[in-house]
């Protein structure tokens, strides 16, 4: 009976044991396994290597330069050697990080008869048109046009003239005599031909500035500093607003034919800028907006000023009440038009050096302008109010195309002695202006591209439970491949570049600010625990116990077995 009792006893401790074993096994063959399955962040696969490629950002400009050496320039026998093509190479090492390379592929050739004939019309403006008509450069390129001392087309203290397209006129100095060799008229014309390149294409000063969001300006570069901070940054579209302030609609009602100024005078320009982002334009008129400063009375001029000190304050209570536009997120450009009352009038902008400022008006970097109108002439004494005021929109408009070329980097910097800009075009902006923004901007694109992927890269790298999406590696996917072909673009001197540039700028932004990537942003490894040990601890205990005790008896009979062989 009682080897009865010890067989049954010994089958129960064995069925527990194999209970117990059948148990851990389920749980650590299938539990473990489909628990790591089911709770594990589905991560979709990013190119790492590309991005860090990227990281290490190198990019090469590169522009074509064609030196057409007209009739009396260059003897037949010179002819002759004229090289057809030079290369220049300018390297520059922003950091450890970026580097840039400038190209300029110079192609040597003399003019053709009918370029011979665009070349003798009256006036430079007259032959740059000719030389249009003949024909269009391609984006990116330039064509200079060396004519002789001897030419009537530019003044006499005027050396180059660039005018509205893609070409340029660079005159023989006198100082190169007729004896000369072709290498001193190359070596005489170098330094004049990078200053053209530096008006009309990219140059170090507006490229390095345009890396702002990459690399840290050095303080010494002050002029591209301040141009950096003036522009808005790059983007696919602006809101562009124009407000009418009238602070006492009883001193003056105010007309003004904002829809014909704005067809006149600003959409040339927007059309013209089409390639770099989409504009939208809307209009306001506001009563009873008052500017953030009481002017002072100027007794030697018999009016008000506001001095350049005051103007920073004038921006923010004048700001409240624009309003703004929640539906888009694209920069808004405002310019606004203050037209003082009959108490205030006239109202004049003084310079720090107590100077009327001519315009009547100011700009505020990233922001807008801000034009005063003064209608004081209008407040006679037989006056009736309120005087009914028709805006001069020729006059208005013109301050705010110069102030809106400026916001948008469209640089106006003093060109070098000897030198002469054709003037303003109705179309508020020149060829190679267009082209010398399309460079910048594409490099702006890319820099910004690169940096937010790759900030993006290291943030789904540090924190590993952020979920990545099929979308979002699409989206990066997509910005690497744009990104690497606007760089191929840019070495290959095709303004391509800037469409590419773009869509990685749009793919890295979508990437970078997805909704889904904040879902697990704020659950970290600590909380993980805090949920799933109250939930397995109690299971795992009496598993863990039992596979304990098995193991304790196991090594119990291995010592009994031991002592009897002993």
């Amino acid at each position: 009976m009682l080897s009865f009792d010890l067989c049954v006893c010994l089958a129960e401790r064995r069925r527990g044991q194999i209970a117990a074993l059948s148990i851990a096994a389920v749980v650590i063959i299938v539990g473990v396994p489909l628990w790591w399955r089911t709770t594990e962040t589905y991560r979709a696969w990013l190119p790492v290597s590309q991005i860090k490629a990227l990281s290490n950002l190198q990019i090469q400009l590169s522009a074509d330069v064609e030196v057409v050496f007209a009739r009396g320039t260059v003897t037949p026998e010179q002819q002759k050697k004229v090289p057809v093509t030079q290369i220049h190479d300018e390297k520059h090492t922003v950091n450890e990080d970026t580097s840039l390379n400038y190209r300029y592929e110079m192609k040597y050739r003399t003019a053709t008869i009918m370029e011979e004939d665009a070349l003798n019309q009256p006036t430079a403006a007259a032959a740059d048109l000719s030389l249009h008509t003949l024909s269009e450069g391609l984006c990116g390129s330039l064509v200079v046009y060396v004519i002789p001392d001897s030419s009537s087309l530019l003044p006499e203290d005027v050396d180059v003239y660039i005018g509205q397209r893609r070409t340029a006129l660079l005159r023989v100095g006198a100082q190169v005599k007729a004896g000369r060799t072709l290498e001193q008229l190359l070596t005489h014309l170098k330094p004049r031909l990078k200053q053209v390149l530096q008006v009309m294409s990219f140059s170090r000063a507006d490229i390095t500035a345009a890396l702002s969001d990459r690399v840290r300006l050095s303080p010494g570069n002050k002029e591209s500093f301040a141009d950096s901070m003036r522009a808005f940054k790059s983007s696919p579209g602006y809101e562009i607003t124009f407000s009418l302030l009238n602070p006492d609609p009883k001193s003056h009602r105010l007309h003004w034919d904002i829809e014909d100024g704005v067809k006149t005078y600003i959409q040339p320009l927007l059309t013209k800028l089409a390639p770099l982002a989409n504009f939208s334009i809307d209009s306001q008129i506001l009563y009873y907006a008052m500017l953030g400063v009481n002017p002072r009375f100027d007794s030697s001029s018999s009016g008000y000023t506001l001095n350049a000190d005051s103007l920073a304050h004038v921006i923010n209570p004048v700001e409240a009440r624009l309003g703004s536009n929640a539906a888009s997120s694209n920069p808004v450009l405002n310019f606004l038009l203050y037209v003082p009352d009959a108490q205030h009038s006239p109202l004049h902008i003084h310079s720090y050096n107590k100077q009327e400022v001519p315009t009547n008006a100011f700009h505020s970097p990233r922001w807008g302008g801000i034009m005063i109108y003064n209608v004081n002439d209008l407040y006679g004494a037989e006056a009736t109010f309120p005087v009914d005021v028709h805006i001069d929109m020729a006059k208005v408009m013109g301050v705010f195309l110069a102030q809106l070329r400026l916001l948008l980097g469209v640089q106006s910097s003093a060109p070098p002695p000897g030198f002469m800009l054709a003037p303003c075009s109705s179309a508020g902006l020149a060829d190679w202006e267009l082209d010398r923004l399309m460079w910048s901007r594409s490099v702006e694109n890319i820099a910004t591209a690169t940096t937010t992927i790759t900030s993006l890269a290291q943030l789904l790298d540090q924190i590993g439970n952020i979920v990545i999406n099929d979308n979002i590696a699409q989206q990066v996917s997509s910005a690497v491949t744009a990104l690497q072909l606007a760089v191929a673009e840019l070495e290959a001197g095709n303004l391509r570049a800037l469409q590419y540039s773009k869509d990685a700028f749009l793919a890295s932004e979508r990437a970078f600010f997805d909704p889904s990537l904040l879902h697990l942003l704020y659950f970290p490894d600590d909380q993980k625990f805090a949920i799933y040990i109250p939930l397995f601890l109690p299971m795992c205990v009496p598993i863990l116990l039992s596979l304990l005790k098995i193991l304790s008896e196991l090594r119990q009979r291995r010592r009994e077995k031991q002592a009897k062989k002993d």
